[in-house]
């Protein structure tokens, strides 16, 4: 039977909300290590991660500061939560693009082929994933959440599942229904796509 050892997270936070610094550094002990390296595996970049890290625990202080902490006996979860939309975030401002296979198994850029790359042809490709970035960003959070998890982080359902809280089948049906809406986003805007692909 194993013993708690020091006091509870509820107790550290009730001491660095009275002032004491030293309740917020045995916070961060307990659970830097955990944090980092659930950046660290979404990132994949030692310095980013670090920042990232900082940054979840600047968060953390601002929101304790600001009496707008109600997470009370949860604090683990809650601060997990926090690293982890830190790192999606950081992915989705990076310029980084996913190869994104539709829900019929298709690439999504499977009709974009440069052969010889001239200037334009580069304009174009950019111009494209550009596109394809703002049509990400527009999907509703949760089934933007996935769709950057699966493809931009190579992440098994199985994976995503556990680090959304989530089903399985929650996070399949929210990956469907994200490539259901990017197609249907790429129709709206006559997006060049393989009719045989996609059929109307």
């Amino acid at each position: 039977m194993s013993k708690r050892i020091g006091p509870k997270d509820s107790e550290l936070i009730t001491q660095y909300r009275g002032g004491s610094e030293a309740a917020f550094e045995m916070l961060m002990e307990k659970y830097q290590s955990k944090v980092y390296t659930t950046i660290y595996l979404i990132v994949k970049d030692q310095g980013v991660a670090e920042d990232l890290l900082q940054d979840v625990f600047i968060k953390v202080v601002q929101t304790l500061n600001s009496d707008k902490y109600n997470e009370e006996g949860k604090f683990q979860p809650w601060l997990m939560r926090i690293a982890h939309n830190l790192a999606i975030d950081y992915f989705r401002k990076s310029k980084r693009y996913p190869t994104i296979i539709m829900e019929d198994g298709a690439n999504l850029f499977n009709t974009l082929r440069f052969a010889e790359e001239t200037v334009e042809d580069l304009q174009i490709k950019e111009d494209t994933l550009n596109l394809v970035r703002k049509l990400i960003d527009e999907l509703p959070e949760t089934q933007k959440q996935v769709l950057i998890m699966r493809h931009y982080m190579d992440l098994s359902f199985q994976e995503i599942a556990e680090q959304t809280g989530v089903s399985i089948n929650t996070a399949l049906g929210r990956m469907r229904y994200a490539l259901i809406n990017m197609r249907k986003k790429m129709k709206q805007l006559n997006f060049a796509y393989d009719k045989n692909i996609y059929p109307k």
